[in-house]
């Protein structure tokens, strides 16, 4: 694994004196819940384009031959690292149905474009067990420890697809980090902003899809 890129969160263990609780790595996200005929979740797919900084210092590193570019072998070794890196932190995603949490299954690839100056990755996951429209189901991505950012520029990039979806109730949640400051100001402790991967509070902060069927 390359210097600048145990990637997205590991880079904070690389890197303890910016640890710090904020982000030093940003992108923008899209996020597609397909859903399958018979009424399950089939699988999350997921569009994240970084920010230039970001994306010059993966230039850096994954540019074996110095030209200025990373072609079709340098890409598929980075999308490697990044599907064994983000592994270990569920692929930034958070699934639950009625407020239980469901894990997701490794993707087969991550697949990795450099277009504009700019990295941008292409993958999806199946949940890890068979989950049906039912009750309220909450789909997000977000870095528990807070180090990268992942935005969602539009409430239209957070959709869901399929016929039976359409018995649900769509909405797009954007919480109002001051109000969750405040509600929550007890269990926010000093040693959450210097550690907050020690905790699942990072989620209240996180935009979030809601389905209700």
């Amino acid at each position: 694994m390359k210097h600048a890129l145990p990637l997205l969160t590991a880079l904070v263990a690389l890197t303890p004196s910016l640890a710090l609780a904020h982000p030093h790595i940003f992108a923008e996200a899209r996020l597609e819940v397909i859903a399958d005929d018979e009424g399950n979740v089939q699988e999350l797919r997921n569009v994240w384009r970084f920010d230039e900084m970001f994306s010059s210092s993966v230039l850096l590193d994954f540019d074996t031959n110095t030209d200025l570019k990373l072609d079709e072998k340098e890409l598929a070794e980075l999308g490697e690292v990044m599907r064994a890196s983000l592994a270990d932190f569920d692929y930034f995603t958070t699934l639950s149905v009625d407020g239980k949490p469901e894990n997701v299954q490794k993707p087969d690839a991550i697949h990795v474009s450099f277009d504009q100056n700019q990295v941008m990755i292409f993958f999806a996951v199946k949940p890890e067990k068979t989950l049906p429209l039912k009750g309220k189901l909450t789909f997000g991505i977000y870095d528990p420890s807070m180090y990268t950012a992942i935005d969602f520029p539009t409430d239209e990039d957070l959709v869901a697809q399929g016929k039976t979806v359409a018995a649900c109730k769509r909405e797009v949640v954007r919480p109002d980090p001051d109000q969750i400051i405040a509600e929550n100001n007890a269990t926010l402790t000093e040693a959450f902003f210097n550690d907050p991967s020690g905790t699942d509070m990072t989620k209240l902060f996180a935009t979030r899809l809601e389905l209700t069927c």
